[in-house]
């Protein structure tokens, strides 16, 4: 295989270009060929890397091996998923549409291909687009990778792009959507961050010196900061969509934050948020953590957005007392104040004291009680353990990390004071 060269700066250009208007794989017009076009020992079924080429050539093995989304469709053959089948009146989770749009290459029959196999689960051309415009030409001689995302791959090296595709089954899109009844029949809560789910699954491409100059590297802090943009926008799009709009006497209840309920009674939690215009006592409170996390890295930063945001959340939380419309509208408000940021944020270097400016800001916020509801105290840990990574001073923290890790490993015991007085024990490590 072999690939032609072109400036890292030019290449990084054309493709955000090209990147703005490709559709998810699974509404793209090519035809999905199958993991079986994929995975025979000339491709990139090699029982090792090949050092001979420019991408490593053993990319199926890895995936078979070590991927969980290999594993996706097999996932619904399980005993806890014939359960949720059953309570949702489905006759089986590996032919339901509504399992295989997450767990499978679900595309319409017309574009599967001769070698297609549903049961494949989340296989190649889930993330990378049909092959079916681009199987034979990304082999050959000459052709780059500009030329493959012309002919309908998907780009995943684009971090808002990467976010965009993750969080399509992470959270949702209009057509596909984890319920509070897919919930209630026993689904796991979802949760998400860009940067640790990239690095926790196994990389079937190396980031060298010939991989920075047929495509754009981006670093592990824009890229976990494109995942939170992305994901509050993916959400607001959704509190516009059907899924919460359409009229029922109780709202779709999965966008609100699962532990405002699910607690012991005796468990009394409430304290006033967001000064005059706090929710409530008993008040369900919309799951804003991305957004609660992004107002804190606006606010470290010092960007203008900052002072927008917090109002936009809590403009949305007194919208939520109203009705869907006013929620919807705000919602659209807010979708519109973080679409700049997509450059702000994900298109700039930061250096080494705004990286520590980050992980100090975020730890003092949890130290001192910000993040009471455990979505949000969930993401301010990935977030720091990511900065801990980049910052290089991950082993020196592991302890006190390991610690902190505890207070949200089990977030039925999730305990607010005690997240807070572990985040302070970190803080005096810093």
């Amino acid at each position: 295989m072999v690939c032609r060269k072109l400036s890292a700066a030019w290449l990084f250009l054309l493709c955000c270009a090209l990147a703005q208007a490709a559709p998810l794989p699974e509404t793209g017009a090519n035809v999905h060929q199958g993991v079986a076009s994929c995975s025979n020992s000339v491709c990139h079924g090699k029982v090792s890397p090949d050092p001979q080429s420019p991408v490593l050539l053993n990319e199926y093995r890895t995936w078979l091996r070590e991927d969980y989304h290999s594993r996706a469709y097999k996932t619904l053959s399980n005993p806890q998923s014939q359960r949720i089948a059953q309570k949702l009146g489905l006759e089986s989770a590996h032919t339901a549409k509504i399992c295989l749009d997450c767990h499978a290459d679900n595309v319409a029959a017309p574009r599967r291909g001769a070698r297609f196999d549903i049961s494949d689960g989340v296989g190649c051309e889930a993330c990378h687009g049909g092959s079916g415009q681009w199987l034979e030409s990304h082999a050959e001689a000459g052709t780059s990778h500009a030329d493959n995302l012309a002919r309908g791959m998907y780009p995943t090296e684009a971090p808002l792009q990467r976010a965009r595709l993750c969080l399509s089954c992470h959270l949702g899109t209009t057509g596909k959507f984890a319920t509070h009844e897919i919930m209630g029949a026993g689904h796991p809560r979802l949760a998400f961050d860009l940067e640790v789910f990239t690095e926790n699954q196994p990389r079937h491409y190396k980031v060298d010196a010939d991989y920075r100059e047929r495509k754009p590297y981006i670093a592990s802090v824009n890229m976990w900061l494109a995942g939170l943009v992305v994901s509050g926008m993916q959400t607001m799009e959704l509190l516009q969509a059907d899924w919460f709009t359409r009229e029922s006497l109780v709202p779709e209840l999965s966008f609100y934050q699962c532990h405002a309920c699910h607690h012991p009674m005796d468990e009394l939690r409430w304290q006033a948020e967001g000064g005059a215009g706090a929710l409530p006592p008993g008040a369900v409170r919309l799951n804003d953590a991305s957004l609660v996390i992004l107002q804190s890295v606006l606010d470290i930063l010092g960007s203008d957005a900052a002072a927008g945001l917090r109002g936009g959340i809590a403009a949305l939380h007194t919208a939520s007392l109203r009705d869907r419309p006013a929620v919807t509208a705000q919602a659209a408000q807010i979708h519109d104040l973080l679409a700049p940021l997509e450059d702000e944020l994900v298109g700039q270097s930061f250096s080494s004291q705004e990286k520590s400016a980050l992980r100090r800001g975020l730890v003092q916020r949890a130290a001192s009680g910000q993040y009471r509801h455990f979505t949000a105290a969930e993401q301010a840990f990935l977030a720091v353990e990511t900065l801990n990574i980049v910052l290089d001073d991950a082993t020196r923290l592991d302890a006190a990390m390991d610690a902190w890790f505890a207070t949200v490993e089990d977030e039925n015991d999730f305990a607010p004071l005690q997240y807070a007085e572990f985040a302070r024990r970190l803080q005096a490590a810093l």
